[in-house]
């Protein structure tokens, strides 16, 4: 139960304070990361996986011990897997940042652009109005199932060695797990590990998005028949499903990497409604805002009753004489 305590009161943590502005132990990751790949850097995916092995196996087991030393004693391992989820979850922020290019699109459009980018990798200075807004509503959706939904899924699962160990991953994989020319063969582990430790939560996603948007058969047509188009497999679900529930269409072109090595990349389209809207911004947040909610109630909800049977069950067995 104190994992269940923990991933809640970290969750409300996360609601009331996002993320510090000094000191964040993910800053904190990045930097070693950072320096790490600077020393262990080659064009190779033998250098790559053993980067990411030592970095995510780093903290994995860090959350490992910190989950042997607070074991024994409820409150405190309460309190620390709360600190761990605070730390790792980034909705608040996410949140905030959207709210933020929301506002500056009604006013100023270069200012937005500007603020997009704290949301997305891609080259945002010639973006028109509709694909800032566009932009946002897909980070929202892709960052509610890789920030939020699936740590809180592992955590509730395997406690903070999961949590510790999806966020180490993911981390690496916004910083060296996109397809530049640097990072293509380097990255390749970091991306693939980000792949797998993503799914269920995608699957989550996708699924309460479809229960609680406001479009549930377009967002679940959308999701079976556009999220295979997409090059991720798990931004493809939940990306189609916010599509089809909000009743826009996303994807397009979009570019990538700085002006002399600039890539361009053709998304297909998810879902059939029409190009996304300033507007549609603040319906794409409330959605996203409720998906997170209830993706914390399933993950507490089932962390609570695990632990209830596991309590249960030494009891019957001495009934039974065993």
């Amino acid at each position: 139960m104190s994992r269940a305590a923990g991933l809640l009161l970290g969750y409300l943590a996360d609601q009331a304070l996002g993320d510090p502005r000094r000191f964040h132990p993910v800053a904190g990751f990045g930097r070693v990361a950072g320096a790490l790949e600077r020393g262990l850097y080659a064009d190779s995916r033998l250098r790559g996986t053993a980067y990411t092995l030592v970095l995510v196996g780093g903290a994995t087991t860090a959350g490992v011990l910190l989950e042997v030393a607070s074991r024994k004693r409820p409150f405190v391992h309460t309190a620390a897997t709360a600190a761990v989820t605070w730390a790792v979850l980034g909705g608040r922020s996410l949140d905030r940042e959207a709210a933020a290019v929301e506002a500056l699109l009604v006013t100023d459009l270069v200012a937005a652009r500007q603020r997009l980018t704290h949301l997305v990798g891609r080259d945002t200075r010639s973006l028109s109005e509709s694909e800032v807004a566009r932009a946002v509503v897909e980070s929202l959706a892709e960052n509610s199932s890789d920030a939020v939904v699936a740590p809180l899924v592992l955590g509730a699962v395997a406690g903070m060695p999961a949590l510790l160990g999806h966020r180490a991953a993911n981390t690496l994989d916004a910083m060296v797990g996109h397809r530049s020319r640097r990072h293509a063969q380097f990255g390749w582990a970091s991306a693939r590990l980000d792949d797998v430790l993503n799914v269920p939560g995608s699957r989550l996603t996708a699924v309460l998005t479809v229960l609680l948007g406001p479009g549930r058969r377009a967002a679940w047509t959308a999701w079976r028949r556009d999220a295979r188009r997409h090059p991720s497999p798990n931004a493809g679900p939940v990306e189609a499903a916010f599509a089809g529930a909000l009743g826009v269409r996303l994807g397009g072109r979009n570019l990538y990497g700085p002006p002399e090595e600039q890539q361009v990349e053709h998304r297909a389209l998810l879902g059939d409604g029409r190009p996304v809207r300033p507007g549609d911004i603040a319906r794409a947040r409330s959605l996203a805002r409720g998906v997170d909610a209830t993706a914390l109630a399933v993950s507490v909800g089932a962390t609570g009753v695990s632990a209830l049977l596991r309590a249960r069950r030494p009891r019957r067995l001495r009934r039974q004489g065993r």
